[in-house]
């Protein structure tokens, strides 16, 4: 980041790079589901910028009030860009915004899935505005963790560690720095064209090393054995990587929690109502029990029912919910639909602060418009 002085004011500005990799470090785009489109989906990486906007969708509007401001990004929860574009011409909107965006040199980049599938994101900011406690990741998404073995020179043993530890390698539920070392003796012989860190060319040597061993998220793998290599001393370093069966709950579809106290079903509703600001709730019948134990899903999340009745939910709160999805509470649990906008609307917010805190000299706000296209007589 770097400051520019015009007139009397100072302007700051940084690179686009920076943007995304920050909000790629909260939601890495190894997470997004494989139908979704999050990341860069217009811009030079490189560019400079000074301002962005932050709204759950890209509209018209949203864009004109971009080129008003003299924003240079636009970040979006939902990608402007679902499909495959195989034309511009202008003849519906997504055509019409990116190429007023191109015209206009406004990047566009999108959160989406891979926001809803870690801890803090999407289904986090739901639950915490409800009030509800002791969240865990309502289905957890399988294989994510991996188990690293490296056989490392005891003198670079307490580098390697804190390097791996440092991009988020041996974190453990609510522990982190998690590792296991065993001391023993290697073997190698250097050959012709090698650089050894120890040894001699063509004579067999003996060094005292420790085997690390620690678990990494999958979405780390690249990274990890990039920081591997840059902070091993030998020339081959030898390792190895294991996929694991072990279940990760920080990353996967909805959430799960508590009330404080239970209340009676008609009450949550409003509590509901009230949390969230909305004009009304489409829900299955009550089923006349008090209710403790919430499930949620930011979003279209009607995939999450059975799940959430599996985990023992009282009430699943979620958007998009059909007719004869409804027929699925099946007097077991109360669904409650409280619209798409309505339950990820707090992203917005969210993505401001981390970024206000993430670079504080930076200009970002929450766009003016309302990109809720759903509206209620």
């Amino acid at each position: 980041m770097c400051c520019i002085f015009v007139g009397n004011k100072s302007k700051y500005t940084m690179n686009l790079k920076d943007l995304c990799d920050s909000l790629e470090i909260i939601a890495p785009l190894q997470l997004q589901e494989n139908y979704d489109n999050s990341g860069l989906l217009i811009g030079d990486k490189y560019k400079i910028i000074s301002k962005a906007i932050v709204s759950l969708d890209v509209t018209e509007d949203v864009l004109n009030e971009a080129i008003k401001e003299n924003a240079d990004v636009i970040i979006s929860h939902h990608p402007l860009i679902f499909k495959p574009l195989k034309k511009i011409t202008g003849s519906n909107m997504v055509e019409r915004i990116v190429e007023k965006a191109i015209k206009n040199n406004i990047a566009i980049y999108a959160i989406h899935t891979n926001l809803d599938n870690v801890y803090t994101g999407v289904n986090h900011l739901l639950a915490r505005q409800l009030e509800l406690d002791n969240l865990k990741i309502l289905e957890p998404k399988p294989e994510t963790l991996k188990k690293l073995m490296v056989y490392v020179p005891n003198t670079h043993l307490d580098i390697l560690r804190n390097a791996l530890f440092a991009i988020g390698a041996g974190n453990i539920g609510n522990y982190d720095s998690c590792s296991f070392q065993s001391e023993g003796t290697g073997s190698f012989r250097a050959l012709a064209g090698s650089n050894p860190y120890v040894g001699k060319t063509n004579q067999l040597h003996f060094e005292s090393e420790t085997k690390l061993e620690m678990i990494f998220p999958a979405y780390l793998r690249t990274k990890l054995i990039q920081t591997l290599r840059s902070n091993h001393p030998y020339e081959e370093p030898a390792f190895d990587i294991f996929a694991l069966e072990n279940e990760w709950g920080k990353t996967g579809a909805g959430m799960i929690g508590f009330l404080k106290k239970p209340m009676e079903e008609i009450n949550f509703l409003n509590h509901i109502k009230n949390k969230i600001g909305l004009a009304c709730v489409r829900h299955s019948p009550l089923i006349g029990k008090s209710v403790q134990k919430i499930a949620l899903c930011g979003g279209s999340g009607s995939f999450l029912i059975e799940t959430a009745k599996k985990a023992g939910a009282d009430v699943f709160i979620t958007a998009d919910i059909k007719y004869h999805d409804f027929f699925d509470a099946d007097n077991r649990i109360l669904i409650a639909d409280i619209g798409h906008y309505e339950s990820e609307q707090f992203t917005k917010q969210f993505l401001v602060d981390y970024l206000n805190e993430k670079f504080p000299n930076f200009a970002v706000r929450i766009s003016e418009r309302n990109t809720n296209v759903v509206n209620y007589l």
